[in-house]
């Protein structure tokens, strides 16, 4: 079911310093969006022995304070996740347990496990085939003739920007698009200009995902929401109702849209620490986890990649974060501090929701506080060694 309201994401005034604290957690009041249902098995999480987070955490030669990181990034929740149990949740501000939050670029990682599911059950070929195929574009234009996997990997070759604090990046382009200011989000994955081969670069880039979204939805024939619902939702056991923000015409916000409770985003994080595997049903094949948890090409290590006009520390697989050293660690994470982030070696989940208002406003870490971010994580993580 689309719910639509004449607010649009442009009168959030987003990447602007303006507080958002009041806007993240009732998305579906504020914008248009497409209902998913809980699960008709819900599966609620076994409870583990309450802990305590670290009070410090080392960052650049200090160690901040956890709980004032916590306030400075205006954090709303805090799961953590051990052996699969909950073992620490508290809530924030707007926040709450049955408070559901917007994703941002989280969205990127649950739109990548769709394919995959589409992928195992034959309604894509293969991805090494031309998204093209599937989704209509126009010749010559990013997306025509790239292979699905150059796509996942953010290596579609696409002009792109990135950079939030970028009046003119292009990722406001698909702002505007969900808002129906200058055409609609099919309309962007269609006329998208090329900058150079795919494979050469991984460029982070809001609109792969988008044409990810629509690759979903061409392949299925279903709503992207809906198949979230059936192929997601339902088997992971989901607690309560999610939403996926749509534009005018119902065409779902696939990089940024989804909306849900802080213990259903651990679903996913937890899908993949098992490896596609719930309750000895195969919800994603293993074979899938491994290559969406792998940089598999030169480009996509860590170091490499390209975010606005710099580079990240992080590698990149399909649609998640890799962070780097030899541990193995993934990242789920969005614009204003959102995260789910898996250090399986440990069996730790954690997720992060936040509305940090400074994020966006200059292009530094003082702004956005990444890094400091994946250290939080990490030293939760590794209080359980």
């Amino acid at each position: 079911m689309s719910r639509q309201h004449p607010g649009v994401l442009a009168d959030l005034d987003l990447f602007s310093g303006a507080p958002q604290i009041d806007h993240f957690g009732r998305m579906a009041e504020v914008v248009g969006t497409r209902a998913m249902a809980a699960s008709s098995h819900p599966r609620p999480w076994p409870e583990g022995d309450r802990v305590d987070l670290p009070s410090t955490f080392s960052f650049d030669g200090s160690e901040p304070s956890l709980e004032e990181f916590l306030d400075e990034t205006e954090t709303s929740a805090v799961l953590v996740l051990h052996e699969g149990r909950v073992v620490h949740e508290r809530y924030f501000r707007t926040g709450g347990p049955d408070v559901p939050w917007m994703s941002m670029s989280v969205a990127k990682s649950f739109v990548a496990t769709l394919v995959g599911i589409a992928v195992s059950e034959g309604l894509i070929r293969d991805v090494e085939d031309p998204i093209s195929d599937y989704v209509p574009v126009d010749p010559g234009s990013a997306y025509d003739g790239v292979p699905i996997r150059s796509v996942l990997q953010m290596s579609s070759g696409a002009v792109w920007n990135e950079d939030y604090s970028d009046p003119e990046a292009d990722a406001l382009r698909l702002a505007r698009a969900t808002s129906g200011q200058g055409g609609n989000l099919d309309t962007v994955v269609a006329t998208l200009g090329r900058e150079r081969e795919p494979d050469t670069l991984c460029r982070y880039n809001s609109c792969d995902t988008q044409a990810l979204a629509a690759l979903v939805r061409r392949a299925s024939g279903r709503h992207l929401a809906d198949y979230m619902q059936e192929k997601l939702c339902e088997p992971l056991g989901f607690q309560h109702e999610g939403a996926w923000v749509v534009d005018p015409s119902g065409v779902e916000m696939g990089f940024a849209g989804v909306n849900l409770v802080a213990r259903d985003f651990a679903r996913l994080g937890e899908l993949y620490r098992n490896g596609g595997e719930v309750d000895g049903v195969q919800v994603v094949p293993a074979e899938w986890i491994h290559a969406a948890t792998t940089s598999s090409l030169p480009h996509l290590e860590a170091g490499k990649v390209v975010v606005g006009g710099g580079t990240t520390p992080e590698g990149y697989g399909y649609q998640w974060w890799l962070p780097p050293g030899e541990r193995e660690e993934w990242m789920a994470a969005g614009v204003y501090n959102q995260y789910v982030y898996v250090d399986p070696a440990n069996s730790v989940t954690v997720v992060k929701l936040s509305a940090n208002r400074r994020y966006g406003t200059a292009d530094a870490e003082s702004a956005h506080r990444e890094a400091q971010s994946l250290e939080l994580l990490r030293a939760i993580a590794r209080s359980f060694d």
